[in-house]
């Protein structure tokens, strides 16, 4: 199983979406609120190449996207693959 990282924020529709369908493809994640974590936003934008949006998703260290990324994935049947 992978690790899984999400970096989420507060009242964040996408991201509650994202961990939503994570949850239910059985995926356990960590999640770091960039509200809340000194130096999680820096972080993020770091290992997204300037991404600012949330939520921003990884599986190990490759930066899988946002939800809408996610969604696809699962969508065309190639998230579970993935999650192994």
């Amino acid at each position: 199983m992978k690790n899984i990282t999400i970096y989420t924020g507060p009242f964040c529709n996408y991201c509650d979406a994202a961990k939503r369908l994570l949850t239910r493809n059985n995926a356990q994640f960590k999640e770091i609120n960039i509200a809340t974590v000194d130096g999680a936003k820096e972080e993020m934008i770091l290992k997204t190449n300037g991404k600012k949006t949330i939520p921003q998703i990884f599986f190990d260290d490759k930066h899988i996207g946002g939800y809408d990324e996610v969604r696809t994935l699962e969508k065309e049947d190639k998230l579970q693959e993935l999650l192994k």
